[in-house]
């Protein structure tokens, strides 16, 4: 193992969090199968950071603040926006990080979606590019240059933290049988890998990681 490389890579887990699992009000299917590859991996990792989705109760994405129905596109402050159920609120235990995930070796969690007239997929910038939420200089500061991300949903905030992650230099990995999309429609997730791919995030496998560190 190049002890280098190792100290300059780390492993970013996009938000895996109760809402977003089995049970929740934003459940992603299969959404608990990558806990336990997740699990698996953390090891692999002298850096371990995550992201949390962390909204305010009157979110400008949830639907239920606008009397209309999930899924129903608006315009939210110049930008559109897909309209969630009420999901990861503050405090609250659905935006709690799984119980199941061993979160021993977590050395930040970066929280996002904390301005209620924008939403954040991204766990670096919000949807607008207008904040960020100080992941990217953090993680610059730290000397990180390789970053492995997993998590929910692949679709959304995986895809936008993946190409946030590209776009300020870092070189980066999705690892596909650790993370699950949403699939609101039948193709999103092969759109999102395949976006992903054309952008230079190398698509690999969690075998895979050990003959890359």
């Amino acid at each position: 193992m190049n002890i280098e490389k190792l100290h300059q890579t780390a492993l970013l887990l996009i938000d895996i969090q109760n809402d977003l699992l089995n049970g929740g009000s934003l459940a992603v299917p299969k959404g608990n199968d990558i806990i336990p590859i997740v699990n698996q991996i953390m090891p692999q990792f002298e850096h371990i950071y995550a992201t949390q989705d962390w909204h305010p109760a009157n979110h400008g994405s949830f639907a239920s603040n606008h009397h209309k129905k999930v899924g129903e596109v608006i315009d939210l402050h110049g930008l559109p926006q897909i309209l969630w159920p009420d999901h990861c609120i503050q405090y609250s235990e659905g935006a709690q990080l799984a119980p199941t995930l061993n979160q021993d070796n977590i050395k930040h969690i970066f929280q996002k979606g904390t301005d209620i007239n924008i939403d954040s997929y991204s766990g670096f910038f919000d949807n607008g590019h207008r904040k960020a939420t100080g992941m990217g200089d953090y993680l610059k500061e730290k000397g990180i240059q390789n970053l492995f991300l997993c998590g929910l949903a692949t679709d959304y905030c995986v895809k936008f933290t993946a190409l946030d992650a590209i776009e300020l230099g870092f070189n980066t990995f999705l690892i596909t049988d650790a993370t699950q999309g949403v699939n609101l429609k039948p193709n999103d997730v092969y759109i999102a890998t395949q976006e992903m791919k054309t952008a230079n995030v190398h698509l690999i496998d969690s075998n895979q990681i050990q003959m890359l560190l």
